[in-house]
């Protein structure tokens, strides 16, 4: 068989109604619709389930923890979050649900740690990969500021290095994970750790963005009207 015939086989089994007979197209898509159906049907219970479960878990902890927010933003304090890959991009939706809200939601002061790739890929070169956030955050926080890491396995050795640097500094922690929170359950230096409890990272991702836009709201509540 040549390549070029095998590389076409892997693509049919793929998207077998590319390849079918025209009288079999219909029934394949029809049956390729009805699959896709079911599965995000089942994906949509899925997230919802999780959500629940995070809620009944976490509901209380969430409400402190966004006070003690609101407080450090009414003592002046700053967010500084992080995480890497897609956690990364989740820990710069956060910064910007922060600072940039929109509406009449009162901005607040956030930084993301892992929107800057000069300072990321020069600590990452010089020093080495595991101190990216700890590194900024000796430089950057100050003891009333937030340090919120994210991350879907829980052990990402650079977000175990910042929370122990934050904390350090005398900085609120917060940590949001998935699975069972890794071995940023076994930290000492995390004040609230919110774990999304799946082992599907779309899932944990979608549970944690729900749980961090949860805080937003809370501690815009928390806040109350008329704060800066």
């Amino acid at each position: 068989m040549s390549q070029q015939t095998s590389g076409a086989g892997s693509v049919e089994s793929l998207y077998p109604f590319l390849y079918a007979d025209r009288t079999d197209v219909s029934a394949d898509v029809s049956a390729l619709l009805e699959q896709v159906r079911v599965s995000t049907v089942a994906k949509a219970q899925e997230i919802i389930e999780l959500r629940r479960a995070a809620c009944a878990r976490y509901g209380s902890s969430l409400a402190a923890c966004a006070a003690e927010l609101a407080g450090r933003f009414a003592a002046g304090g700053r967010l500084l979050a992080f995480g890497n890959g897609g956690s990364a991009t989740d820990a710069q939706q956060l910064v910007t649900a922060f600072a940039e809200p929109g509406g009449t939601a009162r901005p607040l002061p956030a930084l993301g740690l892992a929107s800057d790739p000069s300072v990321l890929t020069a600590l990452a070169n010089d020093v080495g990969p595991e101190v990216v956030f700890a590194r900024q955050l000796a430089a950057l926080g100050r003891p009333a500021d937030i340090a919120i890491g994210l991350s879907t396995s829980g052990n990402s050795e650079n977000l175990l290095r910042a929370f122990d640097a934050a904390a350090a500094l005398g900085m609120l922690t917060v940590g949001i994970a998935g699975y069972q929170g890794g071995r940023m359950a076994e930290l000492d230096s995390i004040h609230y750790l919110f774990v999304a409890p799946s082992a599907s990272v779309h899932r944990i991702q979608e549970a944690q963005t729900t749980m961090y836009h949860a805080l937003w709201e809370l501690c815009q509540a928390a806040l109350g009207p008329g704060a800066s």
